[in-house]
């Protein structure tokens, strides 16, 4: 009679017991911090758009206290000034339609995160791109948790901050993209992304899902082709499980 087979290490982060060790909290602190600092920064260019655009400055703060998910906040307000509140139906679709790639970001957070009760509701809420990043850049579920925590709440903080900043100066600031403000975002994914890039199927995944969301970028509105390129990279990701485990694909 054959031996079972061992079972074999579960891909992704492991989640191994006790608290983070303090060595271990300073790093991931650091790096939710740090991004939290540089997409923080970029609601003033949110504030003054919104504000631009015609909305009075606590209807600016409630839609990044309320919706909180720049994509969709962006592609709102981008609607909403081009077509007025006749526009409106067309924008919530539009943003509705951004928002889909956090319900994917939950399927993965789920496990790692493992709340209940008011704390699921608020880690809900801070399921973002920015908190996400962080938490499946870490090796381990307690360190993914605290990164996840550590982004989410400072991106929600400095956001809704620099939103109402942006709204109050309004259009004195000018373009806020002359200053850098939306390539910093841009950098802190690039510096959580590049150390994960060390085999081939990661760099081609990476590759792949740059090519479909540079390639539907002039098609598609604002925010879509990433969704698209997210869910290209997805499906290149379970192709080669199917294959290099046909058993179980067949059971």
């Amino acid at each position: 009679m054959p031996e079972p087979s061992e079972p074999s290490e579960p891909s992704g982060v492991t989640d191994p017991p006790g608290p983070v060790a303090p060595a271990d909290r300073r790093p991931v602190a650091r790096q939710g911090l740090s991004v939290g600092l540089a997409t923080g920064a970029y609601g003033i260019s949110f504030g003054a758009l919104a504000v631009a655009a015609g909305f009075d400055v606590w209807q600016a703060c409630a839609l990044s206290l309320l919706m909180f998910t720049g994509g969709s906040q962006f592609a709102f307000v981008g609607i909403v000034a081009s077509g007025g509140l006749a526009a409106a139906p067309s924008a919530i679709a539009a943003s509705s339609m951004l928002g889909i790639r956090n319900g994917l970001y939950a399927l993965e957070l789920t496990h790692l995160l493992g709340v209940r009760g008011v704390r699921r509701l608020l880690a809900a809420h801070l399921t973002i791109d920015e908190s996400t990043a962080v938490a499946v850049a870490q090796p381990d579920a307690p360190r993914a948790r605290l990164g996840f925590w550590v982004a989410g709440l400072s991106v929600f903080v400095l956001w809704n901050l620099t939103t109402l900043a942006g709204a109050l100066v309004g259009n004195a600031i000018g373009d806020p993209r002359t200053y850098g403000l939306d390539a910093a975002a841009c950098a802190a994914f690039t510096a959580l992304l590049w150390p994960r890039l060390r085999s081939r199927d990661a760099v081609a995944v990476a590759v792949l899902g740059g090519l479909v969301a540079l390639l539907l970028s002039p098609a598609l509105p604002p925010g879509i082709p990433v969704v698209v390129a997210s869910l290209a990279a997805l499906l290149a990701l379970r192709a080669p499980r199917a294959t290099a485990n046909p058993d179980r694909a067949a059971a």
